[in-house]
């Protein structure tokens, strides 16, 4: 089988202002990256637009109408200091969204092994009611629930090693016992929380925050922790937030992680589906903010993906 790519133009026309990390630049360098031959055996699908039932997953509708009427009709609109819509931002939140639950029917499906959501915004940081941190829908637990929801998974996982704490995924699946949450994140820095006592409803999330400045040794002794978590739960879909902000060039934290580490870690993860899961892994793109970085980091996971779908 093949490992599914999911992107639209769409995303890239979420704007933000001049200067901002969270740039059209992100995803252009990296559908750059991913058009040449190495990744010509990737199944590439245009992401779709979800649907309002979709972010009703996670978002009450008040909260959806907001972001909407919110959107411009020019320039920017500022939510927060760091959280900006721009005409497109509708659109491209959409896609974002629709990629991942496009991607969680595929792959349950069997029509892939695993997949990858080249999107923006990113969507860890968006809480039930507040968008934050570059994000606006939860898009990753979203697709958690739609797998659970429309295709009566008893068990998921999600796995985020984006450098900061998905606050807004831990907020959003809180309450739900059945879906696993594990985070890798630097402490101390934004958003604040992702404190190992943060444990969730049912004990189900687990944290695991990393000192200033750590690297790969603390890194992976962390995400074995997880691992063993996740081995225990054994569950039937993983979802990544694929973050690769954690990378030694990235402007916006001080972890000195490299491209290796993040292929170390998906390797580890496909390891879990394979023996829970018959293999079934969804990432979607979160952060990776310096262009370099994000390239290598990236691909390298991608990599590891299409090699574990054609194995």
């Amino acid at each position: 089988m093949s490992t599914l790519l999911l992107s639209h133009d769409d995303c890239l026309r979420h704007e933000t202002p001049s200067g901002h990390p969270e740039r059209v630049a992100r995803l252009e360098v990296l559908n750059e990256r991913l058009s040449s031959k190495d990744y010509v055996s990737l199944l590439r699908e245009d992401a779709p637009l979800a649907e309002r039932r979709h972010l009703e997953y996670c978002h009450p509708s008040s909260y959806i109408d907001r972001i909407e009427a919110l959107v411009p009709n020019a320039g920017y609109a500022s939510i927060d200091g760091d959280t900006h819509l721009s005409p497109g931002s509708w659109n491209a939140s959409l896609r974002a969204v629709g990629a991942c639950t496009r991607a969680v029917d595929m792959v349950v499906a069997g029509a892939a092994t695993n997949a990858f959501c080249a999107v923006r915004p990113p969507g860890h940081h968006a809480e039930t009611s507040r968008a934050m941190g570059f994000c606006v829908f939860g898009t990753v637990a979203i697709g958690a629930r739609h797998a659970m929801v429309e295709h009566e998974l008893e068990s998921v996982a999600i796995v985020d090693f984006d450098v900061h704490h998905g606050n807004g995924t831990s907020d959003l699946v809180w309450d739900h016992e059945r879906i696993v949450f594990a985070s890798t994140h630097e402490w101390g820095i934004f958003p604040g929380s992702g404190a190992p006592d943060e444990q969730g409803r049912y004990g189900q999330i687990i944290n695991m925050p990393l000192r200033h400045a750590s690297g790969s040794e603390e890194f992976r002794e962390a995400f074995a922790v997880i691992l063993d978590r996740l081995d225990a739960a054994r569950p039937e879909l993983i979802l990544v937030s694929a973050g690769f902000d954690a990378h030694y060039r990235d402007p916006l934290a001080s972890l000195r992680l490299e491209a290796d580490d993040f292929a170390w870690a998906t390797e580890s993860l496909c390891d879990i589906a394979d023996a829970h899961a018959d293999g079934r892994l969804v990432a979607s793109l979160e952060g990776g903010y310096d262009l370099e970085g994000l390239t290598e980091s990236a691909s390298a996971h991608i990599t590891v993906l299409m090699n574990r779908s054609q194995a």
